[in-house]
């Protein structure tokens, strides 16, 4: 009886001997992949999400701008139109 009790103490020892080392494992495992993949994205140059939102904020300005440029434009056309016609007259 003894002799089944030990064989278990000893499986149950080799288990947690295992779990433990499966545990060690999967942490380095992850560690190697987070750095492979911090590697790789610096390898790409991709941009921070604080540089991607100024960029954004610009090009939405530039763009309000341009619309506004191009309505004074049209105006300026259109009184350059109208005075050209009347000297014509």
């Amino acid at each position: 009886m003894q002799t089944q009790n030990r064989f278990f103490d000893d499986l149950a020892r080799m288990a947690g001997g295992t779990l433990g080392l499966l545990t060690g494992l999967r942490t380095e495992v992850e560690a190697m992949v987070r750095q492979q993949m911090q590697r790789l994205l610096g390898d790409m140059q991709l941009v921070s999400r604080e540089e991607f939102e100024a960029v954004k904020e610009m090009a939405a300005k530039a763009r309000i701008e341009q619309e506004a440029a191009e309505k004074r434009l049209a105006a300026l056309e259109s009184a350059l139109a109208k005075n050209a016609g009347t000297r014509r007259d």
